[in-house]
C-alpha cells in the first residue's frame, strides 16, 4: 500500500510539472532588449539630422553671437551658440555647429535640405522669412547701426552720400540701407561680417550698416572706429526651422527658452555678452 501510494503521488507531480512546462512554452518570452530599448528611446521624436545630436547651422563669425572657439566641444561660442548648448544639454543632446552662408540660412535653403536641425544666426524674424521658415519665440531684441572711422567726417546716414556702405547680403541691415541711404551712396554686399570688417579696415568701404551689437564689438576692439547712428527697427531674433518640418523640436526650444528666462540662466548669458 505504501509503495502504491508513493507511485501515485509521483505520477501526479510529474503530470503537474508537464502541464506547467507546456503552459510556459506557449507564451513567447519578451525580447531581452525590449526593456533597455524603451528606457533609452527619446520621449519625443525631434526628427534630428543625427540621432542624439542637435545640429545647428550658423554664419560665423558674427561676434558676439557666434565665433570660432577651440576651447569648446563644438568649436564655437557666442550668445547664440551658448544658448543652443544650454538647450541641447537640457534636452539630453550633444551640440554640433556647421558654419553656413547666411543668405542660404535666411532663405531656408540649407534647412529644407536637412543639413541641420535649425539655424541659430542672429536672424531677425520677418514676415517675408516666415513664408519659408518657422521661428522660435523671440530671444533677442536688436537695433541697426552705422559704423565708420572716427576721422571719416561721417556723422549720420545722410553723410554717406557718394560713399560706399558695406552690408551683409540677405540681412535686414541691407534692407534698411537700401531704403534709407542717400541715392548716391553705393551699397556693397559681403557674405558676412568676416569680410565686412576687414573691408572697412582696408578702406574698401566707408561704413558698415548692420546689427548694433556686432558693430559695437568692433568699436570696442578698435577705438579708431565708432557707431555714429543707431536705428530702432523693432527687430527680434529667432531660431529658424524648415517650414512645417521640425514642430516638436520648435516646441521644445520654446519651452527651454521660457525655462531659462524663468530660472535666470538666460540673464546670466545675456550679461556675459552684453553687460
Amino acid at each position: 500500500m505504501l509503495v502504491k501510494k508513493s507511485m501515485t503521488v509521483a505520477a501526479s507531480v510529474a503530470a503537474i510539472a508537464l502541464a506547467l512546462t507546456a503552459c510556459t512554452s506557449s507564451t513567447p518570452a519578451a525580447p531581452a532588449s525590449s526593456e533597455s530599448a524603451s528606457s533609452t528611446a527619446p520621449a519625443v521624436d525631434y526628427q534630428l539630422v543625427t540621432a542624439g545630436t542637435l545640429t545647428v547651422c550658423s554664419d560665423v563669425p558674427y561676434a558676439p553671437f557666434e565665433v570660432e572657439d577651440a576651447t569648446t566641444a563644438s568649436g564655437y561660442s557666442g550668445f547664440d551658440i551658448d544658448l543652443m548648448d544650454a538647450i541641447a544639454t537640457k534636452l539630453g543632446l550633444k551640440l554640433a555647429v556647421i558654419d553656413s552662408d547666411f543668405d542660404a540660412l535666411q532663405s531656408g535653403t540649407v534647412l529644407v535640405a536637412n543639413q541641420c536641425d535649425l539655424a541659430a544666426s542672429a536672424m531677425t524674424i520677418t514676415d517675408e522669412r516666415k513664408q519659408n521658415l518657422d521661428f522660435s519665440d523671440p530671444y533677442y531684441d536688436s537695433l541697426q547701426s552705422l559704423l565708420v572711422k572716427t576721422d571719416s567726417g561721417i556723422t549720420n546716414l545722410a553723410g554717406t552720400a557718394g560713399k560706399k556702405i558695406g552690408v551683409q547680403k540677405g540681412t535686414t541691415g541691407k534692407s534698411y540701407a537700401t531704403k534709407n541711404a542717400p541715392s548716391t551712396a553705393e551699397i556693397v554686399d559681403f557674405p558676412s561680417d568676416g569680410e565686412l570688417w576687414p573691408a572697412i579696415q582696408a578702406g574698401q568701404i566707408d561704413a558698415i550698416l548692420q546689427d548694433q551689437p556686432v558693430n559695437h564689438t568692433h568699436e570696442v576692439a578698435d577705438p579708431s572706429y565708432k557707431i555714429v547712428e543707431t536705428y530702432n527697427t523693432d527687430e527680434s531674433y529667432g531660431f529658424a526651422f524648415a517650414k512645417g518640418k521640425k514642430l516638436e523640436l520648435q516646441k521644445a526650444i520654446n519651452d527651454q527658452l521660457t525655462a531659462m528666462k524663468s530660472d535666470g540662466s538666460y540673464d546670466t548669458l545675456y550679461k556675459k555678452y552684453f553687460g
